[in-house]
């Protein structure tokens, strides 16, 4: 039986991940000391692994396939065929980004500033690009985690990825720019790509991933309403084309159903309700499709 091996990062991005694929239909089973999460889809085989190392293995073909940051893909120099973006993080739908940061205190107040100084990072590559670009020579050191702890006892300046800047607040860090930009990415080895079934396969897999990404914070409305009302109620209806709108058995009344924004709804229904229209059923999406 033909099969995808695919690699889910373990970690920071697990919990989303899992949660993404679930609603795009695909159930993975994971016990607590299990590595190898077992899939209702025959065709797949998923391994759990640190998003750091992904790219570099979907490359090598150990994987068909994988699920990582563009950061990673660019820190390991990765050469794999960027099949699809899928803008979600560990909290949010946003990109997250690598920042340089200094302590509240510091005299460094731009790049220009790090001559000569020591960073700590875990992305060392991106580091020293982004150094060389500004044409800045500084002392660049791997760190194996807990960077915000060690500025400034041991080095001058980190970089380090963020979402919200909370956790760089936390330790009085302060973020002199930002380095680089990154989004998930669902990446595939090259000659993996090549062949038909598992081309067709990964890009099934990215229809529905898209679909339910696509979903996120939006629900579906449906309605009754008298057709003498329609026109009103059209007006106040948002909707991502147009509403769909269908006779009832009786004559003078129409059903509407409509997608919009979940963060509409609490102003929306009342003023659906003042134009007319009954019987409003809220409902949750799982995937849009277009």
């Amino acid at each position: 039986m033909s099969k995808i091996k695919i690699a889910l990062p373990k970690g920071s991005l697990q919990k989303a991940t899992l949660e993404l694929l679930e609603k795009a239909g695909y159930q993975f089973l994971l016990s607590s000391r299990s590595y190898a999460p077992l899939s209702d889809d025959e065709n797949l085989e998923a391994m759990l692994i640190r998003a750091q190392e992904i790219a570099k293995y979907v490359e090598e073909g150990v994987f068909d396939a994988g699920i990582t940051g563009m950061d990673w893909v660019v820190e390991t120099g990765s050469d794999v065929e960027i099949v699809s973006d899928m803008v979600y993080a560990k909290q949010s739908r946003k990109p997250v980004r690598w920042v340089l940061a200094v302590p509240n205190d510091s005299d460094i107040k731009t790049v220009q500033d790090l001559e000569g100084k020591r960073i700590a990072t875990e992305v060392v590559q991106i580091a020293k690009s982004f150094l060389n670009r500004h044409g800045v020579n500084a002392d660049v050191e791997f760190s194996w985690g807990a960077t915000e702890a060690k500025c400034p006892d041991l080095v001058d300046a980190i970089i380090e990825v963020t979402e919200t800047g909370s956790s760089l607040r936390a330790n009085n860090l302060r973020i002199i720019t930002d380095v680089q930009e990154s989004t998930t990415k669902l990446i595939a080895n090259k000659k993996s790509w090549e062949d038909p079934w598992k081309q067709k396969k990964i890009q099934d897999m990215v229809t529905l991933i898209s679909g339910a990404l696509e979903a996120y914070g939006k629900v579906g409305l449906k309605m009754n309403v008298r057709e003498e009302n329609l026109d009103t109620l059209v007006k106040v209806l948002p909707s991502m084309k147009n509403p769909t709108v269908s006779a009832l058995y009786d004559k003078q009344w129409v059903a509407i159903e409509t997608i919009i924004e979940e963060r509409a709804v609490r102003e929306l229904i009342p003023q659906l309700k003042d134009a007319g229209a009954c019987d409003i059923i809220e409902y949750p999406l799982n995937k849009v499709i277009d």
